[in-house]
């Protein structure tokens, strides 16, 4: 097989485990018939353990054979940042966020294969994100300042020696953190592709376009922040250092 086309499939294997993840955790955790909810009520605990179980998914997705093959951009918005930066070519990048988008749709359609009801429930709802309640301003905002805090922590970390290698922990703290607090303003994508997934697999395409807006601008200015406000350079700078 072409080692560009395994490259690709990576990030695709990356993001469909991640949606995997993310569904089968949240079906687990806040599906309103099973154990778990039923013995822990407090909303933001139960967003804690799923922002948990994710952060732990990315760490493990940044720190294996394969995301490290690709360097687990396993997002759109990172690309587009890995780009401009000159660690990706253009046709790399496009093919990167092609295969990102496939994965997204593969993984929350295998899990819809695997538990079809418990993810059709309105709790669990393809776990589409959705945007704050009358306040599309609001949903924009919050997805333009953790997508530009991700970023500029990654960038920032992966230039300073002594944090470079903590950069997977950062990186899974951010989510478990975002998860818990960020995720009722704006449902907590950060990533066109993961957004996409769920709408595409449940017919849902509510304020898509602003997840596959503030993502990307927010992303883009934590770059330009590290670059021409702290000066650092970042020729490359991926999610992990070996």
């Amino acid at each position: 097989m072409n080692e560009k086309i395994k490259i690709y499939l990576c990030e695709a294997l990356g993001l469909g485990l991640f949606m995997c993840s993310a569904v089968f955790f949240d079906s687990m955790i806040d599906h309103p018939d099973l154990l778990i909810r039923q013995n822990i009520p407090n909303d933001m605990v139960r967003r804690f353990l799923i922002g948990l179980s994710m952060g732990l998914t990315a760490f493990f997705i940044i720190n294996s054979s394969f995301g490290k093959k690709s360097g687990a951009h396993i997002n759109p918005s990172v690309t587009i940042v890995q780009y401009r930066l000159g660690n990706i070519g253009k046709i790399d990048a496009v093919f990167y966020i092609i295969f990102q988008f496939l994965g997204s749709v593969c993984g929350v359609f295998l899990i819809s294969l695997i538990i079809p009801r418990l993810i059709a429930h309105p709790a669990i709802d393809y776990i589409v994100t959705k945007p704050y309640p009358h306040s599309l301003v609001i949903t924009f905002i919050s997805e333009y300042i953790i997508s530009f805090i991700l970023i500029s922590v990654v960038l920032y970390s992966n230039t300073n020696k002594n944090l470079s290698k903590y950069t997977a922990w950062l990186v899974a703290f951010m989510i478990t953190v975002f998860i818990t607090f960020e995720a009722p303003f704006s449902g907590m994508s950060m990533n066109p592709a993961r957004t996409f997934g769920s709408a595409f697999v449940a017919n849902q395409w509510e304020a898509f376009w602003l997840y596959c807006l503030a993502p990307p601008l927010g992303m883009i200015s934590g770059e330009l922040f590290i670059t021409k406000i702290l000066k650092m350079d970042l020729k490359n700078v991926t999610l992990h250092n070996d």
